[in-house]
């Protein structure tokens, strides 16, 4: 017999299914189907990982299980290439983006299909690619067209070294998540997406999701809706009104000083001339830190305005103060502290000794005027960036935003020499003269005629989460020339069955979300959820525990595993024998050679002219049960405990023998988790790949286990028959009599003690 040799045999099946083109997927009226997608990766330098291994497995499971129980099945694939690193790197060496992307492309390319994966790599999308990205544009452009991308000034995180505006979590200890330098808040006009606008929806529509509770939990949290009111409080002086946001209106008697955010829009007008040094020494100081850093600093902090406001309701003085525990994005930036009912207000009372008031509660209506905020903002999607994708709007002499006209689609990224962003913090687009002059139709108001004007392109990119909230859609019609999808293939295929990923538990899902909506309002989308189900992976840490990272040496690579001889299927099955696939869980290279000695017994037991084989059917109780086991567990994605089943079944095989029968289960059962050696085992025995039924008949057990203990601990375990557990005197001299029990009963016996509703012996000594 030759043996298990895993590469050989890989690079057979997956030449034959390039060849064959065998996962290709089409519209087949009247067929049920079914769509999986993971998260598309960044196709980094470093390649593929672990980590995406055990997310693109998951999925590459139920893709063959769906596709061997007859379904119509599309599994696509594609890449998130726009964004920082590539920029970075392109700062750094000159290497233009374009061209890095496309060798980090070919090399997750190879590395996907050397791990068998059955992806429709017809389907392939990449959204720097200005086949995609023309669609990105076309869809900010429906956003701008109805109000719901329009721009304003913000405070933003601002990194002076790599010239970009950051989001919240790019900002790690106040510095920049990519380079390192430190980071300073900064007053920009930014693009931005109303995705509040969708808020009350996005919510309320979370409890319908077959999503992971845990995510759905995150998401109402990052959405944060508080119903309340707001309620005017005049200031002394003469100075704007403070209108506060509070959910506890029914306080109001008990508020005895007001809390404004550092970036409070009129913080300027309030603040007291001799305390105008230290509120503004303050503010920057805030301004440093991020506002999850804010919410969990645990010793509060502030300073006093010098103002004061009258409370409405008691009509007392009280104390206006600056504190960065107060954010500028929720209800007003402004709240009345009640020290008495709020934890962090009386926090805050007790560091600066002000007044804690045990008021009565009132009518919560009586001087406040009903209101709901909500803890999300608005999406803000500009980047300072060369390597994203450019944002078709152009301005006019006054500078007024003109959409660029969807025949001019794509706005495509220029050559440039260097990517660096310029002095003023614009983007490297910036210096592409020819490119930047572009002429727009206008229409001329009082003549209604069009003449062509001059105009300047914007030149910030948008951020790359715009370019995977639509996705999932292209994958319809990935290569479609007159739309973002057709209508007839998105209505076929989506919305998607299955997506699985291990990352972005929030931002990217409610984005995807928010387009959704957006677009089946706009009649361009025949259902308003993009994703059915979501499977949310673990990470797989480093054999200490840690997480996997380069700096500290500990990352395994996945295809070293492979052509160390261990194959493919190895790594896949190992993958998803590694625990619940929703936990994290430690690398343990003992465990993947415990894999590869499985797969070996399984191809042994095919090709092994010596091997146990015998013709009647002595496994058809266990073969059942098998499969039984193996498709409930991938149903319900307990895929462990499914690979864990077809082992216990092998030694079975081995005890017993096996038949042709029993090695056809085995290689179909086998196929969704190393579905070369399946492929390889199932041409063996001249047979096709559907998935196997069970015949209840056979799983009605004929023999039960009977728990034998002495003096109330286990020791041993018998196999009695249904019959004979009507016979108590039978039972209890089986239990006596076993040779395990034996050595345990010398002393004598007391009693014995039958239960059999639990199947249990104890004998007293």
């Amino acid at each position: 017999m030759d043996r298990y040799r895993p590469l050989k045999i890989e690079q057979k099946w997956q030449k034959k299914w390039e060849k064959e083109e065998a996962f290709k997927a089409t519209e087949v009226e009247g067929k049920p189907k079914v769509m999986l997608a993971e998260m598309f990766p960044y196709p980094s330098g470093a390649g593929l990982h672990v980590g995406h291994v055990r997310n693109f497995t998951i999925v590459d499971v139920l893709t063959r299980f769906f596709r061997q129980q007859g379904l119509n099945v599309m599994r696509p694939f594609g890449y998130d290439t726009f964004g920082l690193p590539a920029e970075n790197y392109a700062i750094k060496t000159g290497t233009a983006p374009q061209d890095i992307t496309a060798v980090n492309i070919a090399n997750f390319r190879k590395q996907a299909k050397k791990l068998g994966y059955a992806i429709d790599w017809s389907r392939e999308i990449n959204t720097s690619d200005p086949e995609y990205y023309r669609w990105t544009q076309w869809c900010f452009l429906q956003l701008f067209k109805k109000g719901l991308a329009y721009q304003k000034e913000s405070y933003q995180w601002w990194c002076p070294e790599d010239q970009t505006v950051l989001a919240n979590e790019q900002v790690e200890n106040g510095k920049c998540w990519r380079c390192g330098h430190e980071v300073e808040k900064k007053k920009m006009k930014q693009w931005f997406f109303k995705i509040t606008e969708y808020a009350d929806e996005l919510l309320d529509e979370i409890d319908n999701l077959e999503w992971p509770e845990k995510i759905k939990v995150m998401q109402k949290n990052w959405i944060g809706r508080s119903v309340g009111a707001e309620i005017d409080f005049e200031v002394e002086g003469g100075s704007p009104k403070i209108r506060v946001f509070t959910t506890r209106a029914d306080t109001i008697l008990g508020a005895t000083f007001l809390v404004l955010a550092p970036e409070y829009a009129g913080l300027q007008h309030i603040v007291s001339d001799d305390c105008k040094e230290a509120v503004e020494k303050y503010k920057a100081d805030a301004l440093k830190k991020s506002e999850i850093e804010r919410q969990e600093n645990k010793e509060k902090t502030g300073v006093f305005t010098g103002a004061y406001a009258i409370n409405p309701a008691t009509k007392e003085r009280i104390p206006i103060y600056v504190a960065d525990y107060v954010l500028a994005g929720y209800g007003t930036g402004a709240i009345m502290a009640v020290p008495a009912y709020d934890e962090r207000d009386r926090e805050f009372a007790e560091k600066f000794d002000l007044p804690i008031v045990e008021a009565e509660l009132i009518d919560k209506d009586a001087y406040g005027t009903p209101k709901i905020t909500y803890r999300m903002r608005d999406w803000l999607i500009s980047r300072q960036r060369y390597w994203g994708c450019p944002i078709p709007i152009a301005y006019d002499k006054d500078g007024n935003p003109h959409p660029i006209p969807e025949d001019q689609l794509p706005v495509m990224l220029p050559e440039v020499k260097d990517y660096k962003p310029d002095k003023t913090g614009r983007s490297a687009l910036a210096k592409a003269k020819d490119w930047l002059t572009v002429e727009i139709p206008v229409k001329d108001p009082k003549t209604g005629k069009t003449h062509m004007e001059k105009m300047t392109r914007e030149t910030d990119t948008l951020d790359g989460y715009a370019c995977s909230s639509w996705y999932l859609w292209r994958y319809a019609s990935p290569h479609d020339d007159k739309a973002a999808w057709d209508e007839k293939a998105i209505s076929y295929w989506e919305p998607v069955d299955y997506y699985c990923g291990g990352d972005h538990a929030v931002a990217h899902l409610l984005y995807v979300r928010f387009w959704c909506k957006f677009f089946a309002d706009e009649g361009f989308l025949p259902f308003r959820e993009p994703i059915k189900r979501l499977l949310y992976n673990g990470y797989i840490n480093a054999p200490d525990g840690k997480k996997m990272s380069k700096s500290k040496g500990n990352v395994i690579d996945p295809l070293d595993v492979i052509d160390d001889g261990y194959g493919a299927d190895t790594l896949r099955t190992y993958e998803m024998f590694i625990g619940p696939y929703d936990m994290d869980a430690a690398w343990d290279t003992r465990s993947v050679g415990g894999v590869y000695r499985f797969l070996n017994r399984c191809y042994n037991l095919c090709f092994d002219a010596k091997a146990i084989r015998v013709d009647d059917d002595k496994n058809v109780v266990v073969r059942n049960k098998t499969i039984k086991k193996v498709t409930e567990d991938i149903h319900r994605y307990n895929f462990n405990t499914a690979v864990a089943a077809l082992m216990e079944y092998v030694n079975e095989l081995y005890k017993n023998g096996a038949s042709n029968e029993d090695l056809k289960v085995l290689a179909k059962l086998l196929k969704p988790f190393a579905p070369h050696l399946a492929s390889e085992m199932l041409e063996k025995l001249d047979s096709d790949e559907e998935w196997p039924r069970w015949e209840e008949k056979y799983l009605v057990a004929d023999t039960l286990e009977l728990v034998v203990q002495v003096n109330g601990k286990l020791r041993a375990k018998l196999d009695i028959s249904v019959d004979d557990l009507e016979d108590e005197e039978k039972i209890i001299e089986m239990a006596k009599t076993d040779s395990r029990v034996q050595k345990y009963v010398k002393g004598g016996i007391k009693k014995t003690i039958f239960v059999k509703k639990n199947r249990l012996v104890n004998i007293v000594v």
